[in-house]
């Protein structure tokens, strides 16, 4: 998490930075001045910002394990979109309510019968543009933030907003022209106009990338359902997938995106089983929206299918020789790939496994702790019902070496937020927790 932070608060902090380095101070300009000049710099952050949301979108694999993971370059797409969205509304607020602006010292006020400065064109024939480019921006304002909004809401089905999360790369070049158009001609021969168009200009191709379809086309391989698994927990179905395509292989804890060419779209599931170089790969899926608690019912054996990735930097490197593995429910996906990998070849670390779980001793949890015992992964059981919450103080006192571990988590959000807290609090570095992120949303 702490990378994406970095990447978040440069942005956030660097194109405005440049702007103002650009800018005379906004409070002592007259009315119009000022006013253009907080409008240009909500522009700038908004399209840079959008920009680089637009290039995490690709999936690029020289890009994710920069930033941790997929998981973790989605995340920081989603909190891009939500810094997008502010941006876009404070820019509407500067060019339709400047008043509010006057109000609190911002800018000076209008004074009677001046005449509003003026700027250079950039290009003579641009001077023709400026009334079109007002006009699709006033459009792509209410269509963008309309499109944001719909994709921050997770209540809004899976499949609409894959259907229209990808007209927001059309949304971005129409406002690189608004932008083109209408930003300060002087800011282009200054550092923050070098930024914004090189930004202007990745975002481009990462848009036209998007909306074609090309996402990921080179990490996709077509396999067929061989078999499904209908587990005590009726909720997790297991996917047995045969690949017929050339798969680069995966390194356990990584996931992939699944199409069941449904007319759902592509869904990352971990992946649950380790690379046997076959073309064999299982997914273990719980149902946790409306399409996910269908699948056991609509999914048959001989269904073709469409796997993307891998992805994911959830792959239990780290640098102590003893590990602490955390899951809850379907969290434990990833544990039983590496757990798979560990029985064909021990790396020689410690690893206490901790699963919660009220599945009970079942037939299913006794072929659990067999895998463990094989893998020399020492398995502890916790049943939430009958011995409550799985926190941090009972690890710690499980495994007092806790110190000298590497941490790895995968499960509900709220679990791990917790356990993570009383770590840290407790002594443990940043660097030796790692922590799953289930919503790519």
């Amino acid at each position: 998490m702490t990378r994406i932070r970095v990447v978040f608060w440069t942005l956030l902090l660097a194109l405005p930075a440049l702007w103002l380095a650009a800018e005379t101070a906004p409070r002592a300009q007259a009315y119009a001045q000022g006013r253009l000049a907080y409008a240009n710099l909500t522009g700038i952050l908004a399209m840079g910002v959008m920009a680089v949301s637009l290039l995490l979108a690709l999936r690029s694999t020289a890009v994710e394990p920069r930033l941790g993971g997929l998981d973790k370059s989605y995340r920081l797409h989603k909190w891009l979109g939500v810094l997008a969205l502010v941006a876009i509304i404070a820019h509407w607020l500067v060019i339709s309510y400047p008043q509010w602006f006057v109000a609190v010292g911002a800018i000076a006020p209008r004074v009677a019968n001046t005449p509003r400065p003026t700027t250079p064109e950039w290009l003579p024939f641009l001077s023709g543009l400026r009334g079109p480019a007002r006009i699709v921006g006033d459009w792509c304002f209410w269509i963008g933030v309309g499109l944001i909004a719909l994709a921050l809401v997770k209540r809004v089905p899976y499949r609409w907003f894959l259907s229209t999360h990808r007209w927001l790369a059309i949304i971005f070049l129409l406002l690189v022209f608004h932008s083109v158009v209408l930003l300060r001609a002087s800011y282009w021969s200054r550092l923050v106009g070098w930024v914004t168009a090189a930004l202007m200009a990745a975002g481009i191709a990462a848009a036209l990338y998007t909306f074609f379809r090309r996402v990921g086309r080179t990490r996709q391989a077509v396999g067929e359902v061989e078999g499904l698994t209908h587990y005590r927990d009726g909720s997790i179905l297991g996917v047995e997938i045969c690949l017929k395509d050339r798969w680069p292989g995966h390194t356990p804890g990584q996931f992939a995106f699944v199409d069941f060419e449904d007319g759902e779209g592509p869904h990352p599931f971990t992946i649950s089983s380790s690379w046997k170089a076959n073309g064999a790969l299982t997914f273990l899926i719980k149902g946790l929206g409306d399409y996910t608690r269908a699948l056991p019912s609509t999914l048959d054996a001989g269904t073709l299918v469409t796997v993307e990735g891998p992805y994911g930097g959830f792959t239990f490197s780290g640098r102590h020789q003893r590990q602490i593995w955390i899951s809850g429910g379907i969290g434990i996906a990833p544990f039983i790939s590496r757990m798979q990998e560990l029985e064909k070849q021990a790396d020689g670390r410690t690893v206490d496994f901790f699963h919660a779980t009220v599945a009970g001793e079942g037939e299913e949890v006794q072929r659990l702790r067999a895998l463990a015992e094989r893998a020399h992964v020492t398995l502890h059981l916790w049943d939430p019902k009958a011995r409550g919450r799985l926190t941090g103080p009972i690890l710690r006192e499980a495994v007092p070496e806790w110190r000298e571990s590497d941490v790895w988590f995968c499960g509900p959000v709220g679990f791990g937020n917790d356990v993570r807290q009383d770590l840290f609090r407790a002594g443990l570095p940043a660097s030796a927790f790692h922590q799953e992120l289930f919503h790519l949303r």
